[in-house]
């Protein structure tokens, strides 16, 4: 364990930092397996701008690879695209 303040106020920090990015992460999964899920049309298209938007704020903040959150979100697209 770490002795030192400076030590000490960083692991607290980081305590903080894990449960705020677990949740995000949560609720962005969350909203994925939404729009994978979507029956109706109308609710499709709500969960899929719900998504974009979460990867987007995931992305800008690093939460996951701005990269990744991109390419999630043009498989998305593709994929709303290709349903009836």
């Amino acid at each position: 364990m770490a002795r030192s303040r400076q030590s000490l106020k960083r692991h607290r920090a980081d305590i903080g930092k894990r449960l705020r990015n677990r949740s995000k992460l949560n609720r962005l999964r969350t909203g994925l397996r939404r729009a994978a899920e979507a029956e109706t049309p109308e609710d499709r298209d709500a969960a899929l701008r719900r998504a974009q938007s979460l990867l987007d704020k995931a992305g800008r903040t690093r939460l996951i690879h701005p990269n990744k959150a991109r390419r999630l979100q043009s498989r998305m697209a593709a994929g709303a695209a290709s349903k009836p």
